[in-house]
């Protein structure tokens, strides 16, 4: 017998068995579903109970905070490159001044020789340059003293813990004469 004339109620022979069809592949449905589901699985519970609120709503907060860090991150990222790009050019115009101060010193020595000795127009050359290195030092010293540290961040650091106590503040704010205590400058000064 022709498999073209088989008859409409035999089942014909599928050469593509064991592969999904066409339409099956664009509707999503796999050969293996017997029978229309009466229930979209993915629709959302119509009353969703309490636990299953709290956990979207983590879900969903922890994907704002990793998308926020995300962000933060690309946004630090990118400074940092702009910043060190910079850097490099200050670093390449620093070596430069650098190095012209060495003819500065050697133009400043010959044109007080045309005054003086040229031991004397060397020797108050050197002493200008020790002066003027001690000067600095002593401004590079003025400013590294004012270092504190994070004092601020250490100070939150220790108050995480008792954030998650129950019962009242523990941090009182000090008063005099009803007004609260005078804020300490954090510069130092």
């Amino acid at each position: 017998m022709n498999p073209d004339s088989a008859p409409a109620s035999e089942p014909r022979p599928r050469a593509e068995a064991g592969r999904k069809s066409v339409s099956d592949r664009r509707n999503g449905v796999p050969n293996t579903v017997t029978s229309i589901p009466l229930v979209d699985p993915h629709a959302p519970k119509p009353d969703p109970s309490i636990g299953d609120l709290v956990k979207d709503a983590t879900a969903q907060v922890s994907t704002l905070v990793r998308a926020e860090v995300e962000l933060a991150k690309a946004e630090i990222t990118r400074d940092v490159k702009k910043g060190l790009t910079g850097s490099v050019f200050f670093i390449a115009a620093l070596v430069v001044l650098f190095y012209s101060t060495f003819f500065f010193f050697f133009f400043l020595a010959e044109l007080l020789d045309n005054w003086l000795w040229k031991w004397a127009a060397y020797l108050i050359v050197f002493g200008i340059m020790v002066v003027l290195t001690g000067l600095l030092a002593l401004f590079g010293y003025l400013k590294v003293r004012r270092i504190r540290g994070p004092q601020k961040t250490i100070e939150t650091v220790k108050e995480i813990p008792g954030a998650f106590n129950p019962g009242p503040d523990t941090k009182a704010v000090a008063t005099t004469n009803g007004d609260p205590a005078a804020q300490k400058d954090p510069s130092g000064w």
